[in-house]
């Protein structure tokens, strides 16, 4: 049974991030008490401060645990760290970080009492869960103006799906969109993609998009060409096309400020630009040099900034990602001359340590300053609301811009979209993918443990930049992280200027590779028959072994291991020159192995604990019991996979069914009845 609460504290601002409405109860919270008072706190060095408390509490069993919260660092049981939702530009994403690029105030608690709770509030929230105190949950606002929502219901999935249809149907992405895409900040020019394309194609590599990053802009200005580097671009787009290959450019929060940009002049003169205190456009910058902030939480200026879109959907350009829209800063107009001033007042030339973390501190706090998010205002139904109290909406603004645009410019054609910043609700506009990461070990296991924790908040199309976006990946680390993209809906190979090219076709093993994505292609019956039913019916496509097997003591201590759908688990191998990897099976199993579509073996397996040997050249899965895995042959794009012929996988003694679902990949009728069908195994 599912029971839906709703208590609101002061004035909430209406964030949109439910669609269901439900109606405002009175009186206390259940299970949890609201602390006020003043405490004393230690710093650790002997030294104690009168702290002012304020925040709601809730008392946790030893045996809780604690899943959601989307994008963050750490295990998918989030007991025993702080986190906060602060929607914040940083690509070390190390253990230690309490914020990254989203805001997502979902979570399930699961223990003597088991609940949902969401906390509807854009601002600085911070959520600790057996941090200050092991058995304590605590919920900080910066103030307390917020919607809190209490799910109740009699598992955890059955909350996770009364909260998903509370806050609408997840985005569906064009069924192209789940092909293999390379990406590389640095493709400069129209011959830099051709180059990547017919390095893909020469060595029979799947491929289905190239990204374009900044550099197809004239100097990084928003919805223009550089028509330099990339002459009759709509030709380029058709050249493209017949390449069977979708160009997907990225778009920037911020508009630079140049006289002549229409762009520019446009938003300045309908004053659809973020404002000062003094009621002039707020200046920061970012790749171009000075911009002004789109006010896309402004309806007038949202339709404005989506109708832009326009410009690329008009050269047949079918897909975009936003960026550095929580927003990113690098400095502001008013912060950079303070700071120039400061620095320039320095006159002495023997700095001692505290002078050199002084002047260390003035340069690096020039970025993504607390102070500028304060310093600019939205103009929201014509209230006047300061940033900072609804800073993590921006991002979520900037892509239900282009989201409510496609509807208007292309209502019955999916565009593909994601971003880097959101909040919920912004799940219905577009997906995410999970920032600027490293080539780094961790990351690989990170990317497998935020699945299901943005899955619970409705973000289904996601996956992380394979191979790491930041420092220099090695090719036994891009195949395993390949190993795992296999099964993400977004499987992009993605990294940063100044980086090794880590293109597939650049490495020696060249066959494994076309191997592996080959093996996604295979697999595209089940990935997208799941992905589609997870989104139609607001349930998760990865889930915690936890989820799926309550009752089972070891299932919920493993969070290196996923359900993906309802056939299969995955165990992938996320450790530097391993040949293999631990894996448990709470119940018998068929762990099935490919080299390619071509090549499987299978193997009946016990419920138990095994090591299973896992070489750089195979992709290893398991079939739960009474499940079918449908497959094809794999093909060099996606339109190439259309009518081929369908096989079964599966570990079925008697009579199996499995509920297919295919459309054509462009159109929105997903409730025709035509669009499912019953696979049988008897």
């Amino acid at each position: 049974m599912r029971r839906i609460r709703r208590f609101s504290i002061g004035n909430p601002i209406n964030t949109e991030a439910a669609v269901q409405e439900i109606p405002k109860e009175k009186g206390e919270f259940p299970y949890f008490t609201r602390v006020q008072g003043i405490a004393l706190e230690s710093d650790g060095d002997s030294q104690e401060t009168m702290v002012q408390m304020d925040y709601l509490c809730y008392q946790m069993g030893t045996e809780d645990r604690i899943y959601g919260l989307g994008e963050h660092v750490r295990g998918i049981n989030k007991r025993g760290w702080v986190y906060e939702s602060n929607c914040t530009d940083d690509p070390a994403h190390t253990e230690g970080k309490r914020s990254l690029y989203g805001a997502h105030n979902f979570f399930v608690v699961d223990g003597a009492h088991t609940f949902g709770i969401f906390v509807d509030y854009p601002g600085k929230l911070t959520l600790d869960m057996g941090y200050t105190r092991m058995d304590e949950l605590r919920i900080t606002p910066e103030d307390w103006n917020l919607d809190f929502y209490l799910l109740e219901g009699d598992s955890i999935l059955e909350i996770v799906t009364a909260f998903r249809n509370m806050v609408g149907r997840s985005y569906i992405p064009p069924k192209w969109a789940f092909g293999f895409g390379q990406s590389r900040w640095g493709y400069k020019s129209a011959e830099d993609i051709r180059a990547v394309v017919r390095g893909y194609r020469e060595q029979g590599i799947p491929l289905d998009s190239v990204y374009m990053d900044i550099d197809y802009m004239e100097r990084f200005k928003d919805f223009t060409i550089d028509e330099g580097r990339f002459p009759d671009f709509p030709q380029f787009v058709k050249e493209m096309e017949q390449e069977h290959i979708h160009l997907v450019p990225i778009i920037d929060a911020g508009v630079k400020i140049e006289e002549g940009y229409e762009v520019y002049e446009e938003g300045l003169e309908k004053g659809y630009f973020c404002k000062d205190k003094e009621g002039k456009e707020f200046v920061g910058a970012v790749w171009p040099g000075k911009v002004h902030f789109p006010d896309v939480l402004n309806k007038d200026a949202r339709k404005w900034f989506g109708s832009k879109y326009k410009y690329l959907l008009d050269q047949g350009i079918e897909g975009f990602w936003n960026d550095m829209n929580e927003p990113a800063i690098f400095y502001s107009e008013k912060n950079l001359n303070q700071v120039m001033k400061e620095i320039k007042g320095i006159k002495n030339d023997n700095m001692d340590m505290w002078e050199v973390f002084a002047f260390k501190d003035l340069v690096n706090g020039l970025a993504n300053n607390p102070k500028d998010y304060s310093s600019f205002y939205h103009n929201m139904d014509g209230e006047t609301v300061c940033h900072s109290k609804v800073h993590n909406l921006y991002g979520y603004g900037m892509t239900r811009a282009a989201g409510e645009a496609f509807e208007e410019l292309e209502p019955e054609k999916r565009i593909l979209m994601f971003s880097r910043s959101s909040y919920i609700g912004m799940h219905r506009y577009g997906g995410i993918w999970m920032g600027d990461n490293r080539s780094w070990w961790s990351h690989l296991l990170l990317n497998l443990k935020m699945l299901p924790s943005l899955n619970m908040c409705g973000f289904l199309y996601t996956g992380a930049d394979l191979g790491g976006f930041g420092d220099d990946v090695t090719e036994d680390l891009l195949l395993r992280w390949m190993a795992l993209g296999i099964f993400t809906p977004l499987m992009r190979n993605h990294a940063a200027l100044g980086t090794r090219e880590q293109e597939c076709y650049k490495f020696t093993q060249t066959e494994t590779f076309r191997n592996l994505i080959g093996i996604r292609y295979g697999l595209m019956p089940y990935l997208y028959s799941e992905f589609m039913k997870a989104a139609l019916e607001d349930k998760m496509m990865f889930l915690p072994l936890a989820f799926v097997y309550p009752e089972d003591s070891h299932a919920k201590e493993v969070e290196d291991q996923l359900i993906l759908g309802e056939s299969m688990m995955i165990a992938p191998v996320y450790t530097q020159n391993a040949s293999g990897r631990y894996v448990y099976l709470p119940e018998p199993m068929k762990l099935v192995r490919l080299k390619s579509m071509e090549e499987i073996e299978t193997e009946v397996l016990e419920q138990g604990h095994y090591y299973i040997e896992i070489p750089l050249d195979e992709v290893v899965f398991f079939i739960r019991p009474g499940k079918i895995v449908p497959y094809t042959e794999p093909g060099q794009h996606m339109e190439e996979l259309q009518g081929k012929e369908l096989k079964l996988l599966h570990f079925a003694d008697g009579a199996a069914e499995y509920e297919l679902y295919q459309d054509d990949g462009y159109g929105k009728d997903y409730g025709n009845p035509d669009h499912r069908k019953i696979l049988r195994v008897k």
